[in-house]
């Protein structure tokens, strides 16, 4: 059974697009990522080419400039989201963060030097997930670890002093 294809938008450095479909994971053989472009055709396209893969909502085919609508690159303050917090810098020093998550996949993605999959900082965007391949990137730099508050316990009462209830002072519920 073949895996499910989501919609994407391929970013190159020169601010070449390229709208298709791709898996959620395993699309890079041999230093190629094989797209299946919208009329149909699978498009061979370089890794190294490419500044970035975003899996969107829609293709937004009239939007030559932004179909990808990120509407933030950087966080305005601490995530929401549980992961780990990465700043990453391109080769053109542009400046995207983004949470990841930490799990066999994530290291699985540094060891081989394929890329690294994260949520972009605007939940409200097109964009649902970035795919960044290594070969785009300057630097990454961890910002922090995000998890969950902790749950607080509500206060609990200091507990009463056991007294004995006599039968004479409880009332029954069935006296009629």
């Amino acid at each position: 059974m073949a895996p499910a294809q989501k919609k994407v938008i391929l970013r190159s450095f020169t601010n070449e697009l390229a709208w298709g479909y791709l898996p959620q994971s395993g699309f890079l053989r041999d230093g190629q990522i094989i797209l299946m472009a919208t009329d149909g055709r699978a498009t061979p396209i370089p890794i190294k080419t490419l500044k970035r893969i975003a899996y969107v909502r829609d293709f937004n085919l009239d939007n030559k400039v932004n179909p990808e609508r990120i509407g933030r690159m950087t966080f305005p303050a601490r995530p929401r989201g549980d992961g780990i917090w990465l700043r990453l810098t391109f080769r053109d020093d542009e400046l995207l963060e983004g949470l990841t998550t930490l799990d066999l996949a994530f290291a699985d993605s540094l060891l081989d030097d394929h890329g690294l999959f994260l949520t972009p900082p605007d939940p409200r965007s097109n964009t649902l997930r970035v795919f960044v391949p290594r070969l785009a990137l300057q630097s990454i730099e961890v910002l922090g670890f995000v998890t969950a508050p902790s749950r607080r316990l509500a206060p609990q009462p200091a507990p009463k002093s056991k007294s004995r209830v006599t039968p004479d002072t409880q009332p029954s519920l069935f006296d009629e």
